[in-house]
């Protein structure tokens, strides 16, 4: 029976592949292909392969063993840990019991389009250009469906209850991609455009992101974790998606409101933000590890309002004497993270339909003790960074038939009002293929005025 898999929120797979491979560059452009690397990447693949815990734990782990690699040759091996394990179907059909070390070689030249000349160094044996070459060979030819989607079978079976084959297909691949670097701009200090011309003219290069207000996305995966910007709390690395769920709260000044599940504190920043410092801002959350990540970022953000509380598992009596105070709850629920393969890819092999169902139960569990804390007229915001329905629509459509004194919010009129042009129904879905964004869920909620 394979281990069970650690519920998963969006900030922490962002945080912790930050931390292995923030610097990252396009591998094809660092030239450094070699006999050494190709050592190094194919005794991690090896550790990685075993999915005995998160790809960035284990990489961040190898690194330490592993000091005499520089910069660029970390981002190598980290790319292309990530590559193979984004298309690891596709690796299994075309080099099946090949080893690590020729299934490294099978990333470079099919992911990477590296040519056997820039191979020359990396000490080839013979057979293994013939062998590359026939490798190349099977990759450019049609792959069955689900090669070609990359996703486990349980996970294509969810899907395709909501989806055409088409359609699947298409955010399948959006997946197999590499995920943007995107900054959030804290709005409260500073504007995108002044932020913009700064990080230009330091020799960075960024767009304004086409929904979140306050977001910038960046060519490349720069380090900026030492600029002065980020330092003095004017930027926070943010995925897009995971900042509309502020806007989707829409805190105003003065409010009372609740991150429930806080975690290290994305979106209690950008909630503390659009509320300009004012009212009263819990950032609740289980752990006191991840609450005690939250106090640098904090203290730079320069947020006043902000109060960082360790919950009881259970009934716990900071939830019982807010009961029916507070005005917005974002739930930002634990799950099964499938919305982050681009960047977490490794959580296609170690996730599993029987921990989605244990999951479900837990999430609900979550609204119901959330829901408590909302007063009549306020708002409850549910979102997770999964694709699974059950997770999603599932959870929130029978909370609501258990909780006739909320109603649905239809999510596209929340946004319009804001001016953030996208399109969306009831709920807010994102999708990588359609917006550029990990795979997000939210569903706004309001509690009915007797």
């Amino acid at each position: 029976m394979s281990k069970p898999v650690k519920p998963v929120t969006e900030r922490a797979v962002r945080e912790r592949v930050g931390r292995v491979a923030a610097d990252a560059e396009t591998p094809v452009a660092t030239g450094r292909y070699s006999a050494a690397i190709l050592e190094l990447c194919a005794e991690i693949l090896a550790e990685v392969g075993r999915f005995a815990r998160p790809s960035d734990m284990e990489l961040s782990a190898f690194f330490r063993e592993h000091r005499e690699a520089g910069q660029q040759d970390r981002a190598l091996i980290a790319e292309t840990v990530y590559a193979a394990l984004r298309r690891w179907r596709l690796m299994q059909a075309i080099a099946p019991n090949s080893g690590f070390k020729r299934l490294v070689l099978a990333v470079w030249a099919t992911q990477f389009k590296v040519n056997l000349r820039e191979l020359e160094n990396c000490g080839l044996k013979r057979g293994d250009s013939e062998w590359l070459a026939a490798v190349k060979g099977a990759a450019s030819l049609p792959q069955p469906y689900e090669v070609d989607a990359d996703l486990p079978d349980w996970v294509i079976v969810e899907l395709r209850q909501r989806f055409d084959d088409e359609t699947l297909l298409r955010h399948a691949k959006g997946f197999q991609q590499s995920g943007p670097l995107d900054l959030r701009v804290n709005l409260m200090r500073v504007t995108r455009d002044q932020v913009l011309e700064r990080l230009n003219a330091d020799g960075f290069r960024g767009v304004a992101t086409p929904y979140s207000p306050a977001g910038i996305r960046m060519q490349g995966k720069p380090s900026i974790n030492r600029h002065p910007l980020f330092l003095s709390g004017d930027i926070e690395v943010q995925d897009e998606g995971s900042q509309l769920l502020a806007w989707l709260v829409d805190p105003r000044r003065g409010e009372m409101v609740v991150d429930y599940c806080a975690g290290a504190g994305g979106k209690t920043l950008a909630l503390g933000a659009l509320m300009k410092s004012t009212g009263r801002l819990y950032a609740f959350d289980v752990s006191a590890k991840r609450l005690e990540n939250l106090r640098p970022r904090l203290a730079r953000s320069g947020l006043s309002n902000v109060h960082p509380q360790r919950l009881e598992r259970g009934r716990d009596p900071h939830v019982k004497r807010l009961a029916g105070k507070i005005d917005r709850v974002l739930i930002d629920a634990p799950c099964s993270g499938l919305g982050t393969l681009r960047r977490n890819p490794d959580l296609k092999c170690r996730q599993t339909a029987e921990a989605v169902d244990e999951l479900v139960v837990k999430q609900s569990g979550i609204l119901d003790d959330a829901s408590r804390l909302v007063k009549p007229g306020g708002r409850l915001v549910y979102a997770t960074c999964s694709i699974i329905a059950r997770e999603n629509q599932g959870v929130v459509n029978a909370f609501l038939e258990r909780s006739p004194e909320f109603r649905l919010v239809p999510a596209h009129e929340v946004l319009v009002a804001q001016r953030i042009a996208i399109q969306c129904g009831d709920y807010l879905e994102l999708w990588p293929d359609e917006h550029g964004t990990d795979g997000f869920f939210a569903a706004i909620m309001e509690k009915r005025v007797s």
